[in-house]
Formats: C-alpha cells, sequence, structure tokens
C-alpha cells in the first residue's frame, strides 16, 4: 500500500506541475483561439480602491493621468475606504472633471470599495488598478484593444516584477511569477485564464456584479464569473504594470497565505466552476487551481508513505524529501536573521498584506 500510495503522490505532483503546462503547449498548438485585437478608443473608467495610501496616491493619480488614452474619454475613480492618514485629503487635489474621488466614512474592505467604485464609473469598459504598480504609458491602450473581440468579457494585462537595479527579477519570487505568466497565457490562447492579475485588469462595464464585501481575491472572482457567464478572460503581456519585488520573505509569505485562503473562499462561493456541466474551463481549473490546492497534502502523503518504504530507490527518494525541507527550513531561519534595508518599502508592503 506504501508504494501505491507513493505512486499515486509522485503521479499528481508531477502532473499539476509538468504533465499540465506540457499538455497546454501541445493543446494551444493544436487549437489556439487568436484574440481579434484592433485599437479603439471606447469610454473607460479607471477604478483605484485605496485606504491609507498617503505615500504613494498621487503618484498612482498622476500616472493614470499621463497614460495614451483621450482625456475626454477617460475616468479615474479613486475610492477610499475610511482612511485615516490624510490620503483623501492628498486625492482631491486632482478632483475634476476626469479624476472622481470618493471617501468613505465606514471601513468596507477592498472588495466593498471597488463595489462602490464601479457604481459610480461611466465608462464602457472598467479598469482595475492597485495603488503601488505604475501602469506603462501604453497600457490602457493595449488593454482596450481586447475588447474590440466580442468574445471577450475580461482581460488581464502583465505584472512586471522589477528589482532594484530596474531589471525583470531573477530570484525565486520573479522565476516563479514568470512560470505563473506562462500557464496564464497559454490557458487565455485555448479559451481562458484562471483569474487575472489584480494591479491591472479589465472587464466590460455591462459584466459586472458586485462581489461581497469580504472577498478576498476580486481578481479571481470577478473574471472567473464572467467565464461561467460564457465569456473570455484573456491575457495580453503587451499591457504592463510595474512594481519592485518584495524585500521581505515574511511579506512574500503573507501574499501567498492570502492567496491560499481566497481560493478556497472561491470554491465554497462558486461551485459552478467545479462542474464540468457549467464551467467552460474546467479541465484547467481542476488542474490550476484546485491540482495547487492538493499539492500540500500530497506532499505530506509522499513523505508519510514513503516512511513506510525505505529500501533501495525509495530510501534515496526519502532523502532527497528529508535535504529538501532541510533547506527550505534553513532558508527561513536565514531570511529571520537578515536585516531588510529597505524598511519603508517592507512597511508599505504590509500594509498592502494586511488590507481586507
Amino acid at each position: 500500500m506504501a508504494l501505491i500510495l507513493i505512486w499515486i503522490s509522485l503521479a499528481f505532483l508531477l502532473y499539476v506541475h509538468v504533465g499540465y503546462p506540457l499538455i497546454l503547449l501541445a493543446w494551444r498548438r493544436l487549437a489556439a483561439r487568436p484574440v481579434r485585437k484592433s485599437f479603439w478608443e471606447p469610454p473607460v473608467s479607471i477604478l483605484i480602491a485605496a485606504r491609507n495610501e498617503k505615500d504613494r496616491i498621487e503618484a498612482k493619480i498622476v500616472n493614470c493621468l499621463q497614460l495614451d488614452y483621450p482625456p475626454e474619454k477617460l475616468q479615474v475613480v479613486v475610492a477610499l475606504d475610511a482612511p485615516s492618514d490624510g490620503t483623501d485629503i492628498l486625492a482631491r487635489k486632482y478632483a475634476g472633471k476626469i479624476v472622481n474621488v470618493l471617501s468613505f466614512s465606514q471601513h468596507k474592505g477592498k472588495a466593498g470599495t471597488l463595489n462602490g467604485a464601479a457604481a459610480s464609473a461611466k465608462g464602457d469598459i472598467l479598469v482595475f488598478a492597485d495603488v503601488r504598480q505604475k501602469f506603462d504609458r501604453r497600457a490602457l491602450r493595449e488593454l482596450v484593444a481586447n475588447f474590440h473581440d466580442p468574445s471577450i468579457g475580461a482581460v488581464s494585462g502583465e505584472l512586471m516584477l522589477m528589482d532594484e537595479s530596474g531589471r525583470e527579477a531573477a530570484d525565486g519570487v520573479g522565476l516563479y511569477w514568470r512560470y505563473e505568466k506562462w500557464i496564464r497565457a497559454q490557458e487565455a490562447q485555448i479559451h481562458s485564464m484562471m483569474g487575472a492579475t489584480g494591479s491591472i485588469y479589465a472587464i466590460r462595464r455591462e459584466l459586472f456584479t458586485p462581489i461581497p464585501p469580504d472577498t478576498i481575491l476580486d481578481d479571481v472572482a470577478i473574471p472567473m464569473n464572467i467565464v461561467l457567464r460564457g465569456m473570455r478572460a484573456v491575457f495580453d503581456g503587451s499591457a504592463r504594470a510595474y512594481d519592485q519585488v518584495s524585500a521581505s520573505p515574511k511579506l512574500e509569505y503573507g501574499r501567498k497565505v492570502r492567496t491560499l485562503a481566497g481560493n478556497y473562499q472561491i470554491l465554497a462561493r462558486m461551485p459552478a466552476l467545479l462542474s464540468p456541466l457549467h464551467n467552460p474551463v474546467w479541465l484547467q481549473f481542476i488542474s490550476h487551481k484546485v491540482g495547487r490546492l492538493l499539492v500540500p497534502y500530497f506532499l505530506v502523503l509522499l513523505f508519510v508513505a514513503n516512511l513506510f518504504a525505505l529500501h533501495g530507490i525509495y530510501l534515496w527518494l526519502f532523502c532527497l524529501q528529508g535535504t529538501w525541507y532541510m533547506m527550505a527550513w534553513a532558508g527561513s531561519l536565514l531570511s529571520l536573521r537578515t536585516p531588510v534595508p529597505d524598511a519603508p518599502r517592507m512597511v508599505a508592503a504590509g500594509r498592502e498584506v494586511r488590507r481586507p
């Protein structure tokens, strides 16, 4: 029985991390569905939900105003979630024909604040943006061009994680993010990606439905709801936003935990995603989202089963697992002892993680 469990665990882990990407690659080559992209200029509303962001809010508003898009067709909705640090005062300096500032007196959480922003939007296309990341000047045009294809309901741009030298990050976080973006791009060329990049994504306004105020991952719930309604959610790497890679393993761990909790919440609240009768991208969703949620359990199963088969190649497998976990444990200890020079950025990123 131990050997059977070992091989089941190995097969599952290999499928999620190797088999599924290979299936996507072959599937895309056989049945790609290219987006009929064409540049046009519909009215657009950029939605920014923020709380205590006095150090960033002005730069974000200025970044939106400098985008390559006709000002008469642009609306920037800055929705503030009961700020207590003067963010609202700074934001109102830019209020006018383009910038609309909504300041809620009671805490709503990010999802509730986005609902309020969407209710005030006038554009045909809603663009969701975070305060921390900056848009490339042509990002808006590139996003909007995808909606010329009537089958497209949502579009995600590409978040570029940069290191301190201004180059794309090549550390563990940066490499994982590049892998994740590649997976999303393959999925989108077949039908739809399994969620969007929260810092830069857009949808048709008529497809927006308010989400529960305690929603953790709006960038998964909103696009997947659109997919369930028969529209596609695609990825466009030419629409870019830029951010610096996290300087703190603790903060990165916090983001991963938040994402994990958000994915479980999605499964509980959107059970139709688990049904091949209702979800047009059921195989992709099970392989990508559900598969990754199950990976920790299969890792534990593999380790425990291996304890009962310590002979031959299985002994080597056990030693390999033990070495891997010891290295991970040692790395976590080193990260706790290593000082991080950019303290302000750590504090700012921490606020982003703790925001509901």
